[in-house]
């Protein structure tokens, strides 16, 4: 196998301080040190992976996003502890929620660009 570890993912964002509210206010990443790269951005650490944030200038073609929040559409998943208490978070966040079950655990939502997060409770 060349890959050993998933290293890091990156989100196209249009609005950085708006994604920088959600990533860190609801999703409680915490930022970690990001080089100059000549674009906006910044980085998170999420366990042993990182997450980059990238405002994409207007008019940069990153394609097209769902229209909503799906399973089907491309997509990164965090592991989480507790489904329950990560579907709660969300909704007292005000974040639209797509869940399955408890015993299933598994749920879908969206950034502020439409980018789509699933969240799996690891057993």
């Amino acid at each position: 196998m060349i890959a050993t570890r998933l290293h890091h993912i990156s989100f196209a964002v249009s609005d950085l301080e708006r994604s920088r509210r959600f990533y860190e206010g609801v999703l409680e990443l915490e930022r970690i040190e990001r080089p100059e790269l000549g674009i906006p951005g910044v980085w998170y650490g999420a366990g042993n992976a990182e997450i980059h944030l990238i405002q994409t200038p207007a008019g940069a073609d990153v394609g097209t996003r769902p229209g909503s929040t799906t399973p089907l559409a491309n997509h990164n998943a965090f592991a989480v502890s507790d489904y329950r208490k990560t579907v709660d978070h969300f909704k007292r966040a005000k974040i639209d929620v797509l869940e399955t079950s408890v015993e299933r655990g598994q749920l879908w939502v969206s950034d502020p660009d439409g980018n789509v997060l699933e969240f799996i409770a690891i057993r």
